[in-house]
């Protein structure tokens, strides 16, 4: 089934998070406390949540967007031709053209978002924040009442378990058994909240985001033995 599903009904995507705050203290004694509760157990005795707080990027409740790249197939080029494009900007904005471009060009039943780790962190975060953003949900979002075998997402970690489900592979080490260029020649998610917040280097991460979404597009081509994309085939809107 994998291998016949049209690489160009496909929008890859990688999302990019921060901390909603860039420091623990501009918290108010409410939020402290609400993510003291949300991270007792992931901290270890010796951390506090101010110390930990360097991590609220990777909750929706606690973080924001700061960008979101997507690319595809040009249905209309040949040779192939994969195309790249961000968001970025205030997180509602973001949302907004995000969920335009959903509904406008990736709205068909046969239409499948693709990200790496996805089913478990890119989707439901975007998912999150737009709730708390008052932005509707696309239906490629909305998956209330749907059956697994109808939700519109693939997610090439999932992928590559095989059925294998105690098993997590990073995009990285795919990346590199598989003999594609690594993404992480620059930065990684642990240094983004440092590049916005102190560095204020937006570039730096639209491009470090960018990178993620062509690799997740190469480990498909891989997955189905196809040719990996050339830098002349990948343009960048």
């Amino acid at each position: 089934m994998f291998q016949k599903i049209d690489l160009h009904k496909i929008l890859f995507l990688d999302i990019e998070t921060v901390p909603e705050k860039a420091t623990f203290d501009e918290l108010s004694d409410t939020e402290k406390e609400l993510f003291a509760a949300k991270t007792q157990y992931q901290r270890s005795d010796e951390q506090t949540p101010a110390s930990f707080y360097e991590r609220a990027g990777i909750w929706a409740e606690f973080g924001k967007i700061v960008c979101i790249s997507v690319g595809f197939f040009n249905p209309n080029s040949n040779p192939p031709e994969f195309r790249v494009k961000s968001f970025y900007g205030p997180e509602k904005e973001l949302l907004i053209q995000f969920k335009n471009l959903l509904e406008q060009h990736f709205n068909q039943p046969a239409h499948l978002l693709c990200a790496h780790n996805g089913k478990e962190f890119d989707f439901p975060y975007i998912a999150r924040r737009m709730i708390i953003q008052g932005v509707d949900l696309p239906a490629k979002l909305n998956l209330f009442n749907k059956k697994p075998w109808e939700v519109p997402h693939l997610d090439t970690l999932y992928l590559w378990r095989f059925g294998d489900y105690k098993n997590y592979t990073s995009l990285s080490l795919m990346a590199h058994v598989l003999g594609i260029p690594t993404p992480k020649d620059d930065i990684n998610g642990s240094q983004v909240a440092q590049v916005y917040y102190e560095e204020k280097n937006i570039d730096r991460i639209i491009i470090y985001c960018e990178k993620d979404v062509i690799t997740i597009a190469q480990v498909v081509l891989r997955l189905r033995n196809k040719a990996l994309l050339t830098a002349d085939e990948i343009i960048h809107s």
